[in-house]
Formats: structure tokens, C-alpha cells, sequence
């Protein structure tokens, strides 16, 4: 009977110990098998303009710094993937083309989130909160408004009003301005001529970038002032390729752990750019 008891206990120790064996197998086949919120197991390519925008990201081939730029490198460090930028989109649009295409599993770069680019890309949750603006020529407004606050003749503004190609600006002036002539731009600095010298009355951005030209040229104050209209908000996040909601989720999640759920608004960002125009 003792002989029988042993062997039973024997073989049940066995039967245990390759029974543990092979749920350890099956579970790093598992691991191994779980989709991968990239196309790449390798890589993650990431659309950025060409262009600067600082404190967002550098031209490119100028270097690694800025808000989108850390935000970038931290998610493909988190996937434990290598960061492959594509740097050839001239405008915010040609990101959002990119995604479409394919040729991008995420872009960042100072993106705007607005009803049209949702229906062809996902989005994450906003990083980054601003208001619209407006950036006005001062006799050009004073023509106009003939001594009537500003604001109270924004809404039905028939005027010259510039934006910038391939902007999210350019899609909301039709809808936010719908009475006025729209001149579509290549890009901010000949918007800022046209404001300038009067061709346009008035130019139509984020706050943030209209307060940042002023801290870049103060003289600017002589020939324009700029209009916040506080009851329009830019929201800024990262856009995804439309097929792959698990990159988009992993993206939400890295913004709600990594970065404390922050929401970065207009003073923030200024504070950071003054900072680091002064480094």
C-alpha cells in the first residue's frame, strides 16, 4: 500500500510540474503572439512638418527639443520601439495624409483636432488647450469697428481675413466668419506681412502664436493688436492612423500615466518658449 501511495504521489508531482511547464509555454506564446499597437515590432513612424514651430518641435535636421518632440520620443520609448520621423509634410494636413495613406503610425506636431480630420484619422485625448485668435491691423479695425468695441462686430466680420493653407484655421473660417473674403496663405510670416502693410484687416490663429509674434517683435504692437476669442478653443493631440484604435488607446494611456493627465494651456506654453529663447 505505501509503495502504491508513493508511486501515486509521485506521478502526481510529475503530472503537476508538466502541467505548470506547459502553461508557461503557452503563455509566452501568448506574449509572444499579442498584437503589437505598431505596424513594426521595430519601429514607429511618426509624421512631423518640416517646419519649425517652437516651443513644439525644430526644423528639421535642427535637433531633438520641444513639447511634441519629447512627447514622440517617450511613447516609442514606452512601446520599446526606435522613433522613425518623417519630416516632409509642408503643412498640418500633409500629416493628416499620411496617416490616411498609411505611411505614418502617428503625427505629431502641433495638430489641431477639428470634426473633418476626425472622420479620416483617430485622435488622442488633448495634450494641449489654446483659443482661437485674431491678429488685427490697427487702422484696418478702426475703419471698420468706426469707434464700436471690436468684439461686438467680430461675429459678423465681412472683411479680408487671412489663414494659413492646409491650417485647421482655414477649415473653421468658413464656419466662424462665414460673411468674410478668406486669403489662404503658404504660411505665418506672410500672413504676418499682409497684416503688415494692410492687404488683409485681420489674420486668424491660435492665441498662442499671435502672443508669441508679440514677444518675438514688440514693435508689432504699433501696427496691430490681437482679439482672443475666449468662447473658441484650439485643441492640440496626436493623431493616429485610422486602423489602428490599439496605438490610439496606448497613446491616452501614456498621456494619463507618463504625463500626469496634463493639459498644457496658452500661459504655460509662452512661459516655456520665453524660457527657452532666453537659453
Amino acid at each position: 500500500m505505501s509503495l502504491t501511495r508513493r508511486t501515486l504521489l509521485t506521478a502526481g508531482s510529475v503530472g503537476l510540474v508538466i502541467a505548470q511547464a506547459q502553461a508557461a509555454t503557452q503563455s509566452g506564446q501568448q506574449a509572444q503572439n499579442a498584437p503589437s499597437p505598431t505596424a513594426s515590432d521595430k519601429a514607429l513612424h511618426i509624421a512631423m512638418p518640416a517646419f519649425a514651430s517652437d516651443p513644439f518641435f525644430p526644423a528639421d535636421g535642427s535637433g531633438d527639443k520641444g513639447i511634441d518632440m519629447e512627447l514622440a520620443l517617450g511613447i516609442a520609448a514606452a512601446l520599446g520601439v526606435e522613433p522613425v520621423f518623417d519630416r516632409s509634410a509642408v503643412t498640418f494636413d500633409g500629416m493628416v495624409k499620411q496617416l490616411m495613406s498609411g505611411q505614418a503610425d502617428m503625427a505629431i506636431g502641433k495638430l489641431s483636432r477639428t470634426l473633418q480630420r476626425g472622420r479620416s484619422i483617430l485622435y488622442s485625448r488633448p495634450y494641449a488647450m489654446l483659443h482661437q485668435g485674431l491678429l488685427a491691423n490697427r487702422l484696418n479695425l478702426a475703419r471698420i469697428t468706426q469707434g464700436k468695441p471690436p468684439e461686438q462686430i467680430i461675429r459678423d466680420f465681412s472683411g479680408d481675413l487671412g489663414v494659413i493653407e492646409g491650417s485647421s484655421f482655414a477649415t473653421y473660417a468658413a464656419t466662424t466668419f462665414p460673411h468674410a473674403q478668406i486669403h489662404r496663405f503658404a504660411g505665418w510670416n506672410t500672413v504676418v506681412d499682409a497684416i503688415r502693410n494692410g492687404t488683409i484687416d485681420m489674420a486668424y490663429r491660435d492665441d498662442f502664436e499671435i502672443k508669441k509674434l508679440m514677444v518675438d517683435d514688440p514693435s508689432m504692437t504699433v501696427v496691430a493688436r490681437s482679439i482672443t476669442l475666449t468662447d473658441k478653443v484650439d485643441t492640440i493631440a496626436i493623431g493616429v492612423r485610422p486602423d489602428n484604435p490599439h496605438l490610439a488607446a496606448f497613446v491616452d494611456l501614456y498621456l494619463d500615466l507618463a504625463k500626469g493627465q496634463q493639459v498644457l494651456n496658452t500661459d504655460e506654453i509662452i512661459a516655456r518658449y520665453r524660457l527657452g529663447s532666453k537659453a
